[in-house]
């Protein structure tokens, strides 16, 4: 009789995979909706053959938008930067981050200049106009201010204007036209501008990289089928370099790899978030 219901068991977990028909799917807007759509697709097809379902890509307006599609189960997973995964976490009490790639670890942000402005360091940056990304974003906001604060800067004191760009791709340009003199936008962002010849170091320049700190990750709603997490996990996990078609997803993610990763892994962010004044 145990013997059966372990089968029966097994099958009833095994079936928790296909309970749903859809597996829909979004991510923080920290690019442009267009870009978005792009890196996600090959991801998403390759996601649809390792779980068996349908993955569908739903593109938010904002950030806080993707938190709340999380709280009211409109969507299953999505990508996160650190300090929208606290907010999610907090929001629900079981947003659960399985995956991120190697690089967010160790991640990083670049504060730019326009090479006109006369900034070089971080103490150049008084009296001058400056542009954050999106106000929740964790490489583009949170942690750019955090070390702010640690250099003895305030933005809304030390600084001419302060604004909000929106996107990292945007923070750049408008550095660049000189429509504010400086601003911060990820590291990771910032290397493939460069590649893509979409910035002139000629008129942006870097003039300075943040310590490291941990940031992007894909995370669950907390109430997901837990087989199907796991199948969602392994996916990410088997995705290797080595292999063309796997490469080919994880040059558009950005990532040599992804690996596990656990809310522990936030901690820092969260204090930063409340040392910055964006928690209560």
């Amino acid at each position: 009789m145990k013997k059966v219901m372990m089968v029966l068991s097994g099958v009833f977990l095994s079936g928790l995979v296909f309970a749903q028909d859809v597996m829909r799917v979004s991510a923080i807007p920290d690019e442009s909706p267009t870009e978005l759509q792009r890196k996600f697709a090959p991801l998403g097809k390759y996601l649809e053959s390792e779980i068996r379902i349908k993955v569908q890509f739903i593109p938010v307006t904002d950030y806080a938008a993707v938190v709340e599609a999380l709280a009211a189960k409109k969507i299953d997973m999505a990508w996160l930067g650190g300090f929208t995964f606290v907010q999610a976490r907090l929001r629900t009490g079981n947003a659960n981050p399985i995956i991120q790639r190697e690089e967010d670890r160790v991640f990083t942000s670049k504060f730019i200049a326009n090479a006109a402005s006369g900034i070089n360091g971080l103490a150049d940056l008084k009296g001058k106009t400056f542009t954050f990304g999106s106000v929740s974003s964790t490489s583009g906001s949170l942690m750019p201010r955090y070390f702010l604060l640690q250099n003895k800067l305030v933005p809304e004191k030390d600084f001419r204007r302060v604004a909000y760009s929106g996107a990292h791709d945007a923070t750049a340009l408008q550095v660049e036209s000189g429509k504010v003199d400086a601003g911060v936008l990820n590291a990771s962002v910032w290397g493939k501008l460069v590649e893509g010849k979409k910035v002139d170091p000629a008129k942006v320049k870097v003039i300075w990289t943040t310590p490291t700190y941990y940031d992007y990750n894909w995370t669950v709603r907390g109430d997901l089928a837990p087989a199907l997490v796991k199948k969602l996990t392994d996916a990410f996990l088997k995705l290797d370099a080595k292999n063309p078609a796997h490469k080919a997803i994880l040059d558009l993610q950005r990532a040599s790899k992804f690996i596990p990763t656990n809310p522990d892994n936030y901690k820092g962010i969260e204090s930063a978030a409340r040392a910055a004044g964006l928690l209560k």
